[in-house]
């Protein structure tokens, strides 16, 4: 290679748009790309990574948008010295005024190019560092961290049950691995405190195959709007199809490569959770042993391993799968993700075992509750509230 090579960018891109990833892809001399379709994910690899040249995000995404993803970074003294891009398919002046009200360095509306966009980050690079003070990127991460006396509660009570269960938990996995095949436990992504993103613990309650029986069982979900009609992601979007041929009844946007509508995205990703949460009474998937330990909770005595790590506490708002915690990144319920994640919680004691439905609202206005006024004490009493409620009435 010689000396007058360019240097290759490392560049965060922010979206699924295939003629831009096309574009990127194409100047591989130019660009070392980390793609992230889900902003969540995006947001809890540039925590970890500082070294990232340029952040370049689609406008419209699933979920939290590109202007508010540079909000999230703001807000957390992330990479204040990275350039960060919005791009839009269309003109758009209303994301346009959004974006340099939140003080994005560039927006761009009309087709990129790529030697453009190499030199427009190079100069960006040097004129922000050139009139940093120095210590902009020293800013510390305004991240939750559990109060030192909530964090040993949770290293002493969680090493203690560990310790007397684990006969508990020992004689419960040779059970379930006597009644079905697979391993007897599972992991699963789960969005916990600040949108951070590990892997969560639960022993296996389900017979083998139980995610993929998830679709013929979406009108047994408690959590379900009674919608008579059932939004089809292969469909096209009824909206839509009421208007001329390339307009869209919301802004489009990019998702598993396909151009969508903002509307039927988010109707169809209710559809594929059915409702953002999804609890089934009586759910067939569910094996004897499995119907055992849940109305027990002796499945999620895993968990107290997250808690020892630091993931979760003892008690806080239940961390969400990805596609849960995606719908729920509006300022009405992002507030629940800036309290501690943990086994058990408010909404558990307040509902579960409980005759009768919990609508979406009232959960997460309870999960909002405990994030703004959780204690140790409080917390302790929650515990010796959830004790009732372990051994449940309903199979849920």
């Amino acid at each position: 290679m010689s000396s007058n090579s360019p240097v290759p960018l490392r560049v965060c891109y922010i979206g699924g748009n295939p003629n831009l990833l096309k574009l990127f892809r194409e100047k591989s001399d130019l660009f070392e790309l980390q793609v992230f379709e889900n902003s969540l994910a995006a947001i809890n690899m540039l925590k970890q990574n500082t070294q990232i040249d340029a952040i370049i995000s689609e406008v419209y995404l699933p979920g939290m948008n590109g202007i508010d993803v540079s909000r999230v970074l703001k807000s957390k003294g992330m990479h204040l010295l990275t350039p960060y891009f919005v791009v839009s398919e269309q003109k758009d002046d209303k994301q346009r005024e959004a974006a340099f009200a939140a003080r994005v360095d560039d927006f761009y509306e009309a087709e990129l190019n790529a030697d453009d966009i190499y030199y427009r980050i190079g100069f960006l690079k040097k004129n922000k560092e050139y009139f940093s003070s120095g210590e902009t990127e020293n800013v510390a991460f305004k991240e939750y961290k559990i109060p030192w006396d909530k964090r040993m509660f949770d290293i002493v009570v969680s090493s203690i049950a560990l310790l007397l269960l684990s006969p508990v938990i020992f004689t419960v996995m040779v059970l379930i691995r006597l009644e079905s095949k697979g391993k007897v436990y599972y992991t699963s992504k789960r969005v916990g405190t600040g949108y951070k993103i590990f892997n969560f613990y639960k022993l296996r309650s389900m017979r083998t195959g139980a995610d993929a029986a998830l679709k013929d069982l979406k009108h047994l979900n408690q959590y379900d709007a009674d919608s008579d009609v059932i939004p089809d992601a292969d469909k096209e979007c009824p909206r839509c199809a009421l208007l001329p041929e390339g307009e869209t009844c919301s802004p489009a946007l990019f998702s598993e490569g396909r151009k969508i509508c903002e509307y039927w995205y988010t109707e169809t990703r209710k559809n594929k959770a059915s409702a953002t949460f999804i609890k089934i009474k009586d759910d067939p998937r569910v094996t004897r042993v499995g119907r055992f330990i849940r109305n027990t909770s002796i499945d999620e005595l895993p968990q107290l391993l997250n808690v020892l790590k630091g993931d979760m506490s003892i008690v806080g708002n239940r961390p969400l799968p990805l596609y849960e915690a995606e719908l729920l990144t509006s300022d009405d319920w992002s507030e629940r993700f800036m309290g501690p994640a943990g086994i058990t919680g408010l909404w558990q004691v307040e509902k579960r075992g409980r005759k009768g439905k919990m609508s979406e609202e009232e959960r997460k206005a309870l999960d909002n509750q405990y994030a703004r006024t959780y204690s140790l004490w409080g917390d302790i009493k929650l515990i010796l509230r959830t004790i009732p409620a372990l051994f449940q009435k309903e199979n849920v």
